[in-house]
């Protein structure tokens, strides 16, 4: 995969892609992260890519100029955990702490980039592993074991052999959303599929699910969207 940049302001950095299957170009933008793709026939020379994406900026930037912004992680910011926007702010304790009313850095940290993810990817374990527990319980249909990433494409999956893998960003979001998607995975271990039978089985263990999956759909890229980078 290649890459070019659109100069301007800002400058756009795009991933150049061939894909043997594809019969036309094709630009697409992550509502995730903002990434921004181009996909060229196998024997389309760059050039010709380049000019599409050039006939194509104005549509690119507009594009762009609609997402979030993307939210740094910084002393004196906040950052949303469990659907509540808490203060990042110095406090005397030992190490890293994440209350229902803030999240308090150890004074003289330097560095905040690095233990608050990790301290996040704890918790989300905790709470889909609770989630998925109590569903598959209900359910009674047995998972083979539970993975936390931090994924882009998705927001949670189930193998055929019942292994279930979340995004640890889904901490950030309202405990019910967590529990929406830990149902939807865990609704899986019966129904691989998204036919009337496996909605069923979901709004079995979560009747109020097309809230959340709403909030999801309006919110999530938000999620995503938050750097950790010192």
């Amino acid at each position: 995969m290649g890459r070019h940049t659109l100069e301007g302001n800002p400058p756009i950095a795009v991933s150049l892609r061939r894909s043997a299957r594809a019969k036309r170009l094709s630009l697409r933008v992550s509502r995730l992260d903002g990434r921004v793709t181009l996909t060229m026939p196998h024997r389309t020379p760059d050039r010709e890519g380049i000019a599409f994406l050039r006939v194509q900026e104005p549509w690119l930037r507009g594009h762009l100029a609609e997402l979030s912004p993307v939210s740094k992680v910084t002393l004196g910011g906040t950052l949303m955990v469990r659907g509540q926007q808490l203060p990042i702010l110095h406090a005397d304790v030992r190490r890293l702490r994440i209350t229902e009313t803030a999240v308090e850095v150890p004074v003289g940290a330097k560095s905040i980039g690095m233990v608050i993810p990790k301290r996040l990817k704890n918790m989300a374990r905790d709470a889909l592993v609770e989630a998925s527990d109590r569903y598959s319980t209900e359910l009674g249909r047995a998972y083979s074991k539970l993975t936390i990433r931090d994924t882009r494409s998705r927001w949670g999956s189930c193998s055929s052999a019942g292994a279930l893998m979340y995004s640890w960003r889904l901490i950030m979001a309202p405990p019910e959303v967590l529990d929406y998607v830990a149902a939807h995975e865990v609704a899986h271990l019966q129904e691989m599929n998204h036919a009337p039978e496996f909605w069923a089985v979901v709004s079995h263990l979560c009747p109020d699910y097309k809230t959340h999956r709403d909030w999801l759909r309006k919110n999530g890229d938000q999620l995503h969207r938050v750097s950790f980078d010192d």
